[in-house]
């Protein structure tokens, strides 16, 4: 499970030798050599235990992990999730950034130039890297502490030599074992959660500016024919054939035309500069990105109701998460019911004293123990600490199960509604819009309507098309978005809304 091991053989080895060390009395100087023999064995018995212990301590294989996020998540990585560590795989990635922009971007594609350049996708990988080394580490034990003190008395002197290390950091070490542990699945679960909401980002910057393109087209004709309307009204009433209101009517719609077009030309920017930022482009790569006439057709059918229960994950990463919360908060709150109340350290010494003058030396060996007395900080304020923060994830976790089914039939139902409103402007709106101009064109031949019928008939046509355009818009943003709800990360499709079209009547014009 995330290249954790843990060797429980060495840890009861330790435990015992430990053990052994508070029953043995330190032997005075005089006594026997078969008591420094045993006490000799235990300080053996009890380094080989730390060191048997330290080789199966906690650790973060990130390969592993990453690995395991493209296997969970296949629909959003298309297993091309990397952490670039080498200047070879930092070469090959610009290559393969290179060949994408050489062809308009699909949406598909788009993804996996994302995958490849965006630096912000480096950054989470190796924060989330970070992360995995920092939770490994709490299920580590602390490096033991060597101590070495000489002092001289005239012809006399002191050799002291201690090796010391916390006794509550071994006893506990199981218990912060398994909190490392549940800490690793939890950023392993942050990850793919983070990945999700990247590439959803990065779908819906697509759609967006792909859509404002589109549109930017029919924002232009519009314009122009509002400019021809304005110039013939203009020229009409130089001669006395139009009022001076008629004039001023196509003059503002003119005028209004002007300001559609500067904001769809904006929003072009604003939409492709949001892409750029998304795929993690320079100004080089930006120049030469080019992306596709329209958006893609509509699925022929949408997902049902069944499809979307059978498609959405039952582990999903917004109670995984809450979940890992919860475990992560009781297992430190139980570890913090005893090491908020003292810390226990012990340490092996020994003590030579010698003579230089007479040549001879003594040696003792014996422990030490030291206990932190709770006398000043009884550690109460810690305890309440965690268990406030056990209560908030409880609640977190509480939230998740209540808005996991509601926020999934709110994008179902976005996704829907908008997926019926695209195939309604299809198969309805606009073709009853190319007949309606196909019969003004009939009558404008046959002299029963004017030019200015015509084009009032031609600005609507457009507008509905766009109106058309911002309806697949909206189902591609809303298409993404459930994608990512049905793992769990629910996001907003779109804070706009569809704008009915323009009627059938074509206003105040004259004949």
């Amino acid at each position: 499970m995330n290249g954790l091991q843990v060797s429980t053989l060495g840890y009861l080895a330790l435990v015992k030798s430990l053990h052994a060390l508070t029953r043995v009395r330190l032997p005075k100087c005089e006594r026997n050599a078969t008591a420094f023999v045993q006490i000799k064995r235990v300080w053996l018995l009890a380094i080989t235990a730390v060191v048997v212990l330290l080789s199966g301590c906690t650790t973060a294989d990130f390969a592993r992990s990453v690995k395991q996020t493209n296997e969970e998540i296949p629909g959003f990585t298309q297993g091309g999730l990397e952490l670039a560590q080498t200047q070879e795989q930092r070469e090959a990635r610009k290559q393969s950034t290179q060949a994408l922009l050489e062809r308009p971007l699909a949406q598909t594609q788009a993804v996996q130039l994302a995958l490849l350049n965006s630096a912000a996708l480096q950054v989470l990988l190796a924060e989330n890297w970070s992360l995995a080394a920092q939770a490994a580490q709490g299920g580590r034990l602390s490096n033991p502490v060597f101590m070495l003190e000489r002092m001289t008395f005239v012809n006399e002197f002191d050799l002291v030599r201690m090796l010391s290390f916390g006794l509550l950091d071994v006893l506990t070490l199981p218990a912060r074992y398994g909190i490392a542990k549940t800490q690793l699945e939890l950023v392993q679960v942050k990850l793919a959660a983070d990945v999700v909401d990247e590439i959803t980002r990065v779908r819906q910057a697509w759609v967006r500016a792909v859509a404002a393109q589109q549109t930017l087209i029919y924002a232009k004709q519009v314009n122009e024919v509002a400019k021809v309307s304005a110039e013939l009204a203009r020229r009409m009433q130089s001669v006395g054939n139009f009022t001076k209101i008629q004039r001023a009517r196509q003059q503002a719609f003119y005028a209004d035309s002007a300001t559609q077009l500067a904001l769809a030309e904006h929003a072009v920017t604003a939409t492709r500069e949001a892409l750029v930022r998304a795929l993690g482009l320079n100004t080089q790569q930006a120049q030469i990105l080019k992306l596709p006439d329209r958006l893609v057709t509509l699925p022929k059918a949408p997902m049902n109701p069944q499809e979307v229960s059978q498609a959405a994950s039952t582990n999903r990463l917004d109670v995984k998460l809450a979940q890992s919360g919860v475990e992560v908060a009781l297992k430190k709150q139980g570890l913090d019911n005893v090491t908020s109340f003292t810390d226990i350290e012990v340490g092996l010494r020994q003590v030579t004293v010698g003579d230089s003058i007479e040549g001879s030396r003594i040696q003792g060996r014996g422990y030490e123990i030291n206990i932190t007395l709770p006398i000043f900080d009884f550690g109460d304020m810690k305890r309440d600490a965690m268990s406030a923060q056990t209560l908030a994830a409880l609640s977190r976790l509480d939230v998740a199960y209540q808005v996991t089914a509601s926020n999934l039939r709110e994008t179902y139902s976005a996704y829907r509604t908008n997926y019926d409103v695209s195939k309604h402007y299809r198969q309805e709106v606009v073709p009853l819009r190319k007949v309606i101009s196909e019969e003004n064109m009939l009558r404008y031949n046959g002299m029963i309507i004017g030019v200015f019928e015509l084009l009032a008939d031609a600005k609507d046509t457009v507008n509905t098309v766009m109106a058309s355009i911002q309806a697949d818009q909206q189902f591609w943003l809303a298409e993404a978005a459930l994608q990512a709800a049905l793992l769990g990360r629910p996001v907003a499709a779109s804070s706009e809304r569809l704008k009915p079209p323009a009627s059938g009547g074509s206003g105040d014009v004259a004949h």
